[in-house]
């Protein structure tokens, strides 16, 4: 900036003598430089944040919220009208989880020949995407078992062992009534993980020695999808295209389970056939391949090889995947089975909902044994 703009000298002050003959047109000349000097300052300013504007806009880490965007104005800052909610969705819904016999930790929690558990990680599975949950105690009276039943809005098979007796009758009880619902045109999920996606399998085929041996317990997998497979409406519809790239490339699954079903024996029995479809595949330690996804072709049933639940909530095996990737596949899971929950409208007196709901119980930790759940529900 010139100096003359600085400086407060006396010197600068031209006197009374030094005054031209004409003072108008000379004044006007002397004072054009210093005139543009201010007329420049604000041309600039402006221009400056105009470059910055743009810098902003074209930067790919630049986020605009909707009060910064061109396209603001008064009438998008005032209170939005929230619409009314969808009357043909319920908001509040209760998931049943089936109980396992045991404690959960070979006997060394609670003993007892009637015991029975759940492990907290598929509660906090199913709370984790905006629902509740009823414990279905397996060896409780079937009056009472299938009146807690009637207040839920889909079912979880969970993981274990056991695959005959009363469990089994039980297991098999509560899939003929979720599809007898469906078919009675009320929408009713379910979800059978490891155990469960075996328990149906026998189930289904009527054959107790469908089941094939494979090596995979404490296992981090991938997910294979079977070519040309078509994902919509299934589980895995709404996972963005880059995750459904790493399940095939990535191993975000867990699998812990001694036996399971090859695709080809899957496909050669009819009766599993015409129910299922087949989703993804994945191989064991032998490298021997085996069914991991399926999906039902005409009810809301999914079953699952793999534990969705371990990733974000158990932490005793060394090999279940934690990795940032490995949370959004149990969220995704977790997401899709409450969202099939949602179009049932079964809509139970709030009371016995209330007075059933696994709040009524109290979590016991296991996890400082390194192996197994880290906490489990236990009832007797």
């Amino acid at each position: 900036m010139p100096s003359h703009f600085l400086t407060n000298s006396s010197s600068a002050i031209p006197s009374s003598s030094d005054l031209p003959d004409d003072p108008v047109s000379t004044a006007t000349t002397s004072s054009s430089p210093d005139m543009w000097n201010y007329l420049w300052i604000p041309i600039l300013i402006s221009l400056s944040k105009d470059l910055s504007s743009a810098r902003a806009a074209s930067s790919p880490r630049s986020i605009l919220l909707p009060s910064q965007s061109d396209s603001s104005s008064a009438a998008s800052l005032s209170v939005p009208r929230c619409p009314a909610i969808d009357p043909k969705l319920n908001y509040q819904p209760v998931i049943g989880i089936l109980s396992h016999p045991g404690d959960g930790a070979s006997g060394r929690l609670n003993n007892a020949t009637n015991a029975s558990y759940i492990a907290a990680s598929y509660v906090k599975f199913v709370e984790s995407a905006g629902a509740r949950v009823i414990p279905l105690i397996y060896n409780e009276p079937p009056e009472i078992l299938f009146e807690k039943l009637n207040l839920v809005n889909g079912v979880l098979f969970t993981g274990g062992w056991a695959k005959s007796g009363l469990y089994f009758d039980t297991v098999r009880a509560i899939f003929e009534k979720a599809l007898a619902r469906n078919d009675a045109g009320y929408h009713f999920p379910l979800y059978a993980i490891c155990l469960g996606f075996e328990l149906l399998t026998m189930i289904i085929s009527k054959d107790s020695n469908i089941l094939e041996q494979f090596s995979a317990t404490d296992q981090a997998s991938t997910l294979q999808f079977m070519k040309n497979v078509n994902i919509e409406g299934t589980v895995f519809q709404r996972f963005p295209p880059d995750l459904l790239n790493k399940l095939s490339s990535e191993c975000l699954v867990m699998q812990n389970h001694h036996y399971g079903i090859s695709p080809g024996r899957l496909q050669e029995t009819q009766a599993l056939s015409s129910f299922f479809k087949i989703l993804t595949t994945s191989a064991d330690e032998n490298n021997k391949v085996y069914v991991s996804t399926v999906q039902a072709y005409s009810y809301p049933v999914t079953a699952f090889q793999w534990h969705p639940e371990k990733n974000a909530f158990e932490w005793g095996l060394s090999m279940i995947p934690h990795s940032e990737e490995a949370i959004q596949v149990t969220q995704h899971v977790a997401n899709f089975f409450v969202s099939e929950a949602r179009k049932s409208l079964n809509r139970p007196p709030i009371r016995k909902v209330l007075d059933n709901l696994i709040y009524n119980y109290s979590p016991t930790y296991c996890g400082k044994a390194g192996k197994g759940y880290d906490e489990v529900y236990i009832f007797t």
